[in-house]
């Protein structure tokens, strides 16, 4: 049995899986996943778990080079927007319309599906290297 890191195998075995450039996405319950899309969803009840505790632990494990959230979170969930500025500073963050950031799914590796309920709490993560 693992003794650290990410303790979800499905969680761990896309990460392992993961090379430079290549995505996952972490999604509020309300982000429409294409059926052939691989997802994985944690999803308990409406707020949980919450989509910082997802992203906080996916963080921890992966090497990550880049964010890209929806322009309307900066508008329509400030305290969300505002939260991942500050705990992850050093991770570029660019955006994209929501609608663009839909189009985006199929390009993930993954989705990872939370119980989050605030608006466009979703984010693509690129992977970065480790060295």
């Amino acid at each position: 049995m693992k003794k650290t890191g990410m303790m979800n195998r499905d969680i761990a075995s896309i990460l392992a899986r993961m090379g430079h450039t290549d995505s996952i996405i972490i999604a509020d319950c309300g982000l429409p996943i294409p059926d052939e899309t691989v997802t994985i969803d944690l999803s308990l009840t409406l707020g949980i778990p919450d989509f910082l505790s997802v992203f906080r632990a996916v963080a921890e494990d992966m090497a990550i080079e880049e964010m890209t959230l929806a322009d309307e979170i900066k508008t329509s969930n400030p305290a969300l927007h505002n939260q991942l500025k500050t705990d992850y500073a050093g991770i570029p963050a660019t955006y994209m319309s929501h609608n663009d950031l839909k189009h985006n799914i199929t390009n993930a590796k993954a989705v990872i599906r939370t119980g989050e309920a605030t608006p466009f709490a979703n984010v693509i993560l690129k992977s970065g290297v480790i060295f």
